[in-house]
Parts: C-alpha cells; sequence; structure tokens
C-alpha cells in the first residue's frame, strides 16, 4: 500500500514539474528585453526620389547610443530582397522618443513587402552586442518589420 502511494505522489511530483517547466520555457520565449531598443517602422509614403520611410525610436538599453546605424533588408512580393542599406539613425538618448525619417531613392513604396533589420554595424554607446540583442520591432503599418 505505501509503495502505491509513493508511486502516486511520485508521478504526481513529476507531472507538477513537467508542467512548471513547460510554463517557464513558454514564458521565456515569449518576453521581451526587460531593457530594449524599440524601433517602429511608422509610415511608407511615396516621394519624388521614391519612399520616404518615418521611424519612431525609444531607447531604454542601461546607455545613450551615441551613434547608431541599422542594415536593413528590403523585400518584393516574390519575398526576395531587392535592395540592402545601412541608415544612420544617428543619436538615441536613453529613455526619449526620436522620429527618423529616410527618402529612400529608387524603391517604390507598394513595392516593399517586408523590411528586416540585419544588423547593427555602429552601436556607440552600450556594451558590445546590447544594440541587437535588446531591439524589440514593430509596425504600425501593413508591412512587416522585423529584426
Amino acid at each position: 500500500m505505501a509503495a502505491g502511494r509513493f508511486a502516486a505522489l511520485l508521478a504526481g511530483g513529476l507531472m507538477a514539474a513537467g508542467s512548471l517547466c513547460s510554463a517557464y520555457a513558454q514564458g521565456g520565449a515569449a518576453t521581451a528585453p526587460a531593457n530594449p531598443l524599440e524601433v517602429e517602422l511608422n509610415a511608407l509614403t511615396p516621394s519624388q526620389k521614391g519612399c520616404m520611410m518615418t521611424f519612431v525610436a525609444l531607447n531604454k538599453l542601461a546607455a545613450p547610443v551615441n551613434k547608431i546605424s541599422f542594415e536593413l533588408a528590403f523585400f518584393n512580393d516574390k519575398n526576395t530582397v531587392d535592395k540592402i542599406t545601412v541608415l544612420d539613425f544617428r543619436d538615441l538618448p536613453q529613455g526619449k522618443k526620436r522620429v527618423r525619417q529616410f527618402d529612400m531613392p529608387n524603391l517604390k513604396c507598394e513595392a516593399v513587402t517586408r523590411i528586416l533589420i540585419n544588423d547593427t554595424p555602429v552601436c556607440d554607446g552600450p556594451a558590445a552586442g546590447e544594440c541587437m540583442k535588446g531591439l524589440v520591432t514593430r509596425s504600425q503599418i501593413s508591412v512587416p518589420f522585423e529584426g
């Protein structure tokens, strides 16, 4: 009888531990960085040169960013990369929002189906790798923006 109770307790404990591990793993995968570098694609507007891109950035990293640039890849309706370029976002003070606009020549806004931040070639201020590691992206428009 004692052996049966022990087996039931053991099985119940293993199930509870498995549930706890599963919940921890799911929670860990869905959580954003504690101190993110938020970059939002706010608008794509046709311009005389091509496409005016508007971004809103908020630095919640542990340090101010003295200078940062992002390497962006632009995808078309065939899911192939049309263009890769580096945009200089200049400085991003800690805890302050900044709007940055870039007029992209020879790029048609309506042809852009997705934008990917491929890298941060320049990230002066935070510890090495923190800009990309803390990156959180979102889009206010129908074009997906990924980091």
